[in-house]
């Protein structure tokens, strides 16, 4: 059998790879400790699960349209135009199983082969993936730890040309649970405008921030009629296997993705988008204490790592992923690379983390953790991790 050429440049989400690994050693007997997976490990709230059981029992069960439900797209439009400050109309709205998709479609919507497509790097991964999937030129844009993973805004201007299609951001971000300030996103803002390029804005966390504000791109003057808005329900309320996003965009360019999921997927599961109803405009009291749990954890991992000789890590904003600097660690250790590091101490230490290279090749000297995971569990691993390192030499 021969693929299609551009399969080779298909990539993948180490996270899951990484996974099976520690799965495999479990399956041994070891006790693995797993800060791997991006997946919030509180339950989907129980009124979200009933709605989906009733409208089981009341015959969603059939096809609906490839956009989404009618009543699913109002709610997610009232809710996107209340919290970004913007107004929104349903027929802007696509959803889609998992917000993934929309990263898939916007970008083979937009951009082909002679396109660039700016991305933050360290970002996640699929993003890289499905730029160079569709044939376009990937573009990184530097992440700068001394920025707090913020980026140069010269860096960006000197890369944004005529040949940019898209800007992508990702806000607050994986993996370094950082956020874009008012200021970057006005450069931001300032720096399109003088292009025909429109913004892929992942605000896939935007309601897991602890400090300061969450801004969405949207919210500067003529920049939501050139942004597409990725969101989702997988982590906001712990909904990772119902596979349930959405997009926010242009009309015109909703009634394409819309016909991409006609072509691809049909539609999303219709019970599901029920749930989605209610996960909006019910109560939100488990998604805050998820988030004041979430807050807790970053704190005890934050401070755990800093104590640990060579490692370094700042404080993030938003998310639930820590971006620690081991690049003394990986010196001492004589480690080739970070991947490396990651491997052993899976392999050593029974804890599963990801290498920062993971998530582009300016992730080289940093691991992620995922703090999604309880105190008692944290705990453990930040033990693992400073005997682990207490060995090295």
């Amino acid at each position: 059998m021969k693929l299609a050429q551009r399969m080779s440049r298909l990539g993948t989400e180490t996270a899951f790879e990484v996974l099976v690994r520690a799965k495999a050693l479990e399956a041994q007997g070891r006790e693995v400790v797993h800060l791997e997976i991006g997946e919030p490990d509180f339950d989907t709230p129980a009124n979200i699960i009933e709605a989906a059981c009733r409208a089981l029992r009341s015959g969603y069960t059939h096809y609906v349209p490839s956009a989404g439900i009618p009543e699913l797209r109002e709610a997610i439009a009232e809710d996107v135009s209340k919290s970004r400050g913007i107004q929104v109309n349903p027929n802007q709205v696509v959803v889609t199983p998992g917000a993934k998709p929309i990263m898939f479609f916007v970008i083979l919507a937009l951009a082909e082969s002679g396109d660039e497509v700016i991305y933050p790097n360290p970002g996640f991964p699929i993003y890289e993936s499905m730029i160079n999937f569709v044939g376009a030129t990937p573009v990184p844009l530097r992440l700068l730890e001394e920025r707090e993973f913020g980026f140069d805004v010269d860096e960006l201007r000197s890369k944004v040309n005529p040949r940019t299609k898209l800007i992508i951001i990702n806000s607050p971000h994986n993996p370094c649970g950082s956020m874009l300030s008012r200021e970057e996103l006005a450069a931001i803002a300032e720096i399109v405008s003088k292009y025909d390029a429109m913004i892929l804005s992942d605000e896939i966390y935007s309601r897991i921030v602890y400090d300061g504000e969450f801004v969405s791109i949207t919210s500067f003057p003529g920049m939501a009629e050139r942004t597409i808005i990725l969101d989702g329900f997988s982590k906001t309320y712990a909904m990772t296997g119902w596979r349930m996003g959405y997009g926010v965009m242009p009309e015109a360019l909703a009634a394409q993705v819309a016909k991409l999921m006609t072509n691809s997927n049909s539609c999303t599961a219709a019970f599901t988008q029920v749930a989605g109803i209610e996960a909006l405009r019910g109560p939100q009291d488990e998604s805050r204490k998820m988030v004041a749990a979430f807050k807790e954890r970053r704190d005890f991992i934050v401070k755990g790592l800093n104590e640990i000789p060579g490692i370094h890590c700042l404080l993030p904003k938003g998310a639930f992923y820590v971006f620690p600097n081991v690049k003394e660690i990986v010196r001492r250790g004589k480690f080739a690379n970070t991947k490396v590091l990651a491997d052993a101490l899976l392999q050593e230490a029974g804890v599963a983390t990801l290498s920062g290279t993971a998530f582009g090749e300016y992730g080289e000297g940093y691991l992620r953790l995922s703090y999604a995971n309880s105190i008692q569990n944290l705990e453990k691993a930040l033990q693992r991790i400073g005997e682990f390192v207490a060995k090295l030499p």
